[in-house]
């Protein structure tokens, strides 16, 4: 069975999460994404616990949840995010980890424990004052089955590698506990061709989820794991992730890393960005204010790397980079701004493609551009087929803000180049 999965989102308890991140919420955007297995997100939350309780019931002997007397084909494991802050030389660290659990009843075990550490109720994503080996340690003696690994791997705040508060190698942050670490997730910024850099990586799966704080498919499953598992269990998730077998785990689906909100290194005050180089060559300092700059996600690739760009370690599970349809279309018709994702006529085109062909991954990764020409017009059914190839350039994001897709270019023209994001000199401002 092929499952597309998204391991890693949030509950409305979380820190600026949508009211609407809800289990009804989830389990009908999910279809219309294509997505047929999810994280719960924030299972140890008590409140989240208990609403996911009462709408979900376990798959008898997979430990996987389905909502309850529902024939829908959408399975969840159970799942949440913890974050830890602890020194190293002095300097404090913020690391953000993933961790899955084979039951609810574990999630209630691990509440027993943590809940004398910090209040579980204040935010869906609990931060703890200790050593990532202790969190590891302490996960495995509740249940040795919960699997751990870290969040948004490169993301200048919350991350094991970012710039501002992480470190510079797994042993730095897990030490004696970091064989215990099996699997790490790329994040929007990054993609597995990037983590390929570095070789001490090789070791790790890599995995892709959306980090969702929003139940629409523009945000869910904008990045997915794609397994061919016999029959969906946790067990079996869980050695297909670790054994990196290419005929039980397919590819990961990447967001286009310049889409992340922190791929370029720049001064989001400013409207300022640029690539490593010139990152570098400016003393990572904004041209127009003198500032520091919130260094990139490429940027912090480049610095741990010991490969040049392109190397691909043999028996690497392949990936595919794609954009949110909603994206592709709100740029189509040229329509921005911050609403631009929500529009009624990019909803309208997009629920047409969604009737048409099942779901949002289907037409991303499959429809032909004649099919496609007879549902929305040639312009998006071009621009869909093009972000299918890797014939479009992104305008890289940075400090917080989200790239943007750039559809007024001759495919035939667009370079390897073009397609990082690096158009010319003018990208780097603005």
């Amino acid at each position: 069975m092929i499952i597309y999965a998204d391991l890693h989102i949030h509950s409305k308890y979380s820190g600026a999460t949508s009211e609407k991140m809800s289990v009804k919420e989830l389990s009908a955007y999910a279809p219309i994404k294509g997505i047929n297995l999810l994280g719960t997100g924030d299972v140890i939350h008590p409140l989240w616990l208990k609403e996911l309780k009462e709408s979900l019931e376990e798959v008898p002997g997979t430990s996987l949840y389905k909502i309850k007397n529902s024939q829908a084909n959408l399975y969840f494991v159970a799942q949440t995010e913890i974050g830890t802050i602890h020194e190293v030389e002095g300097k404090k660290r913020r690391i953000h980890h993933v961790v899955l659990m084979p039951s609810f009843e574990v999630a209630e075990q691990v509440i027993d424990v943590f809940s004398k550490l910090c209040d579980l109720e204040a935010d869906g994503r609990p931060v703890l004052a200790m050593n990532p080996a202790e969190l590891i340690e302490m996960l495995l003696e509740i249940d040795s089955n919960i699997f751990i690994f870290p969040a948004h791997a490169w993301t200048p705040w919350w991350s094991i590698f970012g710039s501002i508060g992480g470190v510079d190698s797994l042993e730095e942050c897990y030490g004696d506990k970091s064989h215990k670490i099996k699997a790490l997730e790329t994040g929007l910024s990054s993609d597995p061709e990037m983590n390929w850099r570095v070789s001490w990586l090789d070791r790790l799966t890599l995995l892709s989820n959306s980090d969702s704080h929003s139940p629409y498919p523009h945000r869910l499953g904008r990045e997915v794991n794609v397994f061919n598992l016999k029959k969906p269990s946790y067990k079996e998730l869980i050695e297909a992730i670790i054994s990196k077998n290419p005929s039980k785990f397919l590819m990961t689906i990447e967001v286009d890393p310049a889409y992340g909100k922190y791929h370029w290194t720049g001064h989001r005050k400013c409207g300022v960005s640029m690539p490593p180089e010139e990152a570098i060559k400016r003393g990572n300092r904004c041209p127009k204010c003198g500032k520091l700059l919130t260094k990139g996600v490429e940027q912090r690739v480049e610095e741990l790397a010991d490969r040049p760009r392109g190397f691909k370690p043999p028996n690497a599970i392949g990936f595919k980079k794609l954009l949110p349809l909603t994206e592709i279309i709100a740029e189509c018709m040229k329509i921005r701004g911050e609403t631009k994702l929500y529009s009624g006529q990019v909803w309208e085109l997009y629920m047409k493609l969604i009737r048409n062909f099942d779901n949002e991954l289907n037409v991303l990764l499959n429809v032909n551009a004649k099919d496609l020409e007879m549902v929305v017009p040639s312009r998006i059914a071009e621009a869909i087929v093009r972000v299918r190839e890797g014939l479009v350039t992104i305008r890289p994001g940075y400090d917080g803000v989200y790239g943007r897709l750039v559809l007024d270019v001759d495919a035939s023209s667009v370079t390897a180049k073009e397609r990082r994001g690096q158009a010319s000199i003018m990208d780097f401002f603005g």
